[in-house]
């Protein structure tokens, strides 16, 4: 499901897919990185080189499986933190059936 995103202070738009993150899932940090996202392309990036080093890349796989289910919500979380609204009545429906906190 994707929601449509707009910040009214920039005009800008996004649209984002709530849920399990495919791209995550196959491409590890890369959509973080594809997506402008430096934080998470930063944490994601550091915890793979740290735990892929010490185990051969057994631990780096276990934490991209472990991101892919909560990447999204990061994201999402962080782009309302930084002033993103919901852009319609359906994406700001499917943000609260989600457990997001949306503000008017």
């Amino acid at each position: 499901m994707r929601v449509n995103l707009s910040n009214p202070i920039t005009n800008t738009f996004k649209q984002v897919k709530v849920g399990f993150s495919w791209t995550t899932f196959f491409f590890g940090c890369l959509p973080a990185l594809f997506r402008g996202d430096w934080k998470w392309f930063g944490i994601m990036l550091g915890i793979d080189v740290v735990t892929g080093a010490f185990t051969f890349g057994i631990a780096a796989a276990v934490v991209g499986i472990v991101m892919a289910f909560i990447y999204n919500k990061l994201y999402i979380t962080d782009l309302i933190n930084n002033g993103y609204v919901p852009g319609d009545d359906s994406s700001k429906k499917a943000l609260l059936s989600k457990g997001f906190s949306v503000k008017e």
